[in-house]
């Protein structure tokens, strides 16, 4: 669920790479076009989709397995591409003042990125209900959007000097509160599925920090390493919100366990070492919030080494088959699957390595899991029974371009009302639109 990450100076085979919303594909964008993957299954890496009639892709963004994509690239950064990849038709597209930084999406919300202003849009026609001016400074166009349109929570630095975040509604367009999340710059923000967390981390890249969501009250903190300072590249949690990974640009991914270890610890027998660990617990109540705190931050559950170092990557937390998986994704056009024990954790296991640029063959609706997951352990993947569709539904929501046509969703999951994302029906329902600034699209 990271956003495309430009990758580092130098060659490199992919100008930028996204997993979507819910970690069942990915999008990469290379000198010639862009492609998109399914990632449905381990041993098979099917390619859903390519494209080369625009060339230097920068960004490239899909929207859960729909058939709506967004690109921009290096020969027009400041226009945003909106297109239905399946009809081969391009939907509208928007100018901005400066080049595009970024782009995140949910059913709700379209946020587009510059380095001193955001512009909020309605994904459903594409219209721009809000800009945000005036933001600080931000260079890298850091930002992240709840993927739970529910809330369409947004977050993004409110200084270009300290660690302060904005978490702004994208519903009711008003500011929801201030995080001074750290002392430093930030590099990193995610949420998790639901939009109730927010992870971030520095520019120093040692210590993550997980708040609740809209409150800002410290609910985690981990501690990724002291030896050195890195530059954090992805950050993501688990879709069940129990694991948190991050990848940086060292050959180290850590992987974070989201529990309150001493509501579930045993009681310790009454040895020296558990008398003294008890004494040192009831001390950091004594001490200063920042030495306490360091005592009290949780180390990595499950690691992942690298062959690798120094390139850009990006990972996510995924349920491939039944079972929990850490991908990882390097700017050199490799995709790497991993085991992850959610009981035990440890060093993971790679199982498959797969190379993004090869001559796969395009299979445009062999997509399995289309829809996104309900928030749930990785133990009960195993066991996952069939979910019951509500007694208060509508029909017409279908994410893989017609192959579930006719698949029924909750009411409450549309604010005003279905979206149709199938062959037949346009997404968002406008005319084709062309040439036109933020809010003021032409219409053909």
């Amino acid at each position: 669920m990271e956003a495309a990450a430009q990758a580092p100076g130098g060659p490199a085979a992919l100008s930028c790479f996204s997993y979507n919303q819910d970690c069942t594909s990915l999008a990469i964008g290379t000198t010639t076009g862009y492609r998109l993957f399914s990632l449905s299954s381990v041993e098979q890496l099917d390619q859903v989709h390519e494209s080369n009639e625009i060339p230097d892709v920068y960004i490239v963004e899909r929207l859960f397995s729909s058939s709506l994509v967004v690109v921009v690239s290096h020969a027009k950064p400041q226009q945003m591409n909106v297109y239905h990849f399946k009809k081969g038709t391009e939907i509208c597209n928007y100018s901005y003042s400066s080049n595009i930084l970024s782009i995140r999406l949910n059913r709700q919300r379209l946020i587009v990125c510059l380095e001193e202003s955001i512009y909020i849009h309605n994904i459903k026609d594409m219209k721009l209900l809000k800009t945000i001016l005036d933001t600080p400074p931000n260079t890298t166009g850091l930002c992240a959007l709840s993927i739970n349109h529910a809330n369409s929570y947004l977050a993004y630095p409110g200084s270009a000097t300290s660690g302060e975040i904005v978490l702004y509604d994208g519903n009711t367009l008003k500011t929801a509160c201030t995080i001074p999340a750290h002392d430093g710059p930030l590099a990193a923000l995610t949420f998790n599925s639901t939009g109730s967390k927010l992870a971030s981390a520095s520019e120093k890249g040692t210590v993550i920090r997980v708040f609740s969501i809209p409150g800002g009250q410290k609910l985690y903190e981990f501690r990724r390493g002291m030896k050195r300072y890195v530059n954090i590249s992805s950050l993501v949690f688990s879709m069940d919100s129990q694991f948190l990974c991050a990848s940086s640009n060292t050959e180290t991914v850590h992987i974070f366990k989201l529990e309150h270890l001493t509501d579930s610890r045993p009681e310790e027998p009454p040895t020296w070492s558990g008398y003294m660990g008890k004494m040192f617990q009831a001390a950091t109540n004594y001490l200063p919030a920042q030495v306490s705190g360091m005592m009290n931050q949780d180390r990595a559950f499950a690691t992942v080494r690298l062959n690798i170092s120094g390139q850009r990557n990006i990972c996510a937390l995924s349920t491939i088959q039944k079972l929990p998986r850490l991908l990882v994704t390097t700017s050199d056009g490799h995709l790497y699957i991993y085991n992850l024990d959610p009981q035990d954790g440890g060093e993971c296991v790679l199982i498959k390595k797969h190379s993004l640029l090869g001559s796969g063959k395009t299979e445009e609706n062999k997509e399995n899991d289309l829809q996104p997951p309900l928030p749930q352990s990785y133990a009960a993947t195993v066991a996952r029974q069939s979910t019951v569709p509500s007694t208060s539904t509508m029909p017409g929501y279908s994410e893989d371009g017609g192959a579930l046509r006719g698949e029924v969703i909750p009411e409450h999951e549309f604010a005003t009302g279905p979206v149709c994302l199938d062959d037949e029906n346009e997404f968002p329902p406008i005319i084709l639109c062309r040439g036109g600034q933020p809010g003021k699209a032409k219409r053909s």
